[in-house]
């Protein structure tokens, strides 16, 4: 299991492009995770935020992205570590210069949770091998 969610405010919505940056997470988490996150348990949503207040208030053009993500209990600190950093960084560079171009806050939090599944995407998964 690994679930991130992508929250972003609307202000944003000209220089985001988000099903890319969605792509590039879910990417990453097959590609990366050395068989850590079974792929029938990665989920990755996007959350347009309009209704928020950044720093003082004062910035129109004051933006952010949160990222969330959540994921079963038992990975090492090593793993987490190597596989989040690696992750922030191709985030940046995806995002290319939009810190340049306009006041973006990003941030990545990590969660391991215990909780309750069913999923049958599992099955179909292997039914497609």
């Amino acid at each position: 299991m690994a679930h991130a969610t992508v929250e972003w405010t609307d202000n944003l919505e000209h220089d985001l492009d988000l099903g890319e940056l969605l792509g590039l997470i879910a990417g990453w988490m097959r590609d990366h995770a050395d068989g850590a996150f079974p792929i029938g348990g990665i989920r990755v949503r996007g959350i347009r935020i309009t209704d928020y207040v950044i720093a003082d208030g004062n910035g129109a053009d004051d933006a952010f992205i949160n990222i969330d993500v959540k994921m079963g209990i038992g990975r090492s600190e090593a793993f987490r570590r190597t596989f989040f950093d690696g992750l922030f960084a191709v985030i940046k560079r995806q995002l290319g210069d939009l810190f340049e171009r306009r006041p973006v806050a990003l941030s990545l939090y990590v969660q391991e949770v215990d909780g309750w599944k069913h999923n049958s995407i599992h099955q179909r998964l292997k039914k497609d091998k």
